[in-house]
């Protein structure tokens, strides 16, 4: 069973940064596709923000490219998300998700992590 372990979200000010990371681990060898990070705001859908391929292609939604950027560590199994000129609109849980082949194919989500942007 593969787990994913979100880490460093938090409360900013606007126009600040935050870098959340997220590591994927499992009791046996695992293989990984696509990783990527989501948010859901309070009375809101849950929406992708950015995804990356094994291979570091990525894809962001409008709304935080430029200000955004998704990295990974296939080595460590691991994904990041640097957010720069945090609005409060950005204000949400944000989870990290994994597309899993190996052993078989599933969709692993993490716990989540809080981000608040405010004054």
């Amino acid at each position: 069973q593969v787990q994913l372990v979100e880490s460093g979200g938090g409360l900013v000010q606007p126009g600040g940064s935050l870098r959340l990371s997220c590591a994927a681990s499992g009791s046996s060898f695992f293989f990984i596709s696509v990783m990527g990070w989501y948010r859901q705001a309070p009375g809101k859908q849950r929406e992708l923000v950015a995804a990356i391929t094994r291979g570091s292609k990525t894809n962001y939604t409008d709304s935080v490219k430029g200000r955004f950027t998704i990295s990974r560590d296939n080595a460590k199994n691991t994904v990041y998300l640097q957010m720069n000129s945090l609005k409060s609109e950005d204000t949400a849980v944000y989870y990290c998700n994994a597309l899993l082949l190996s052993p078989r194919r599933a969709d692993v989500w993490g716990q989540g992590t809080q981000v608040t942007v405010s004054s």
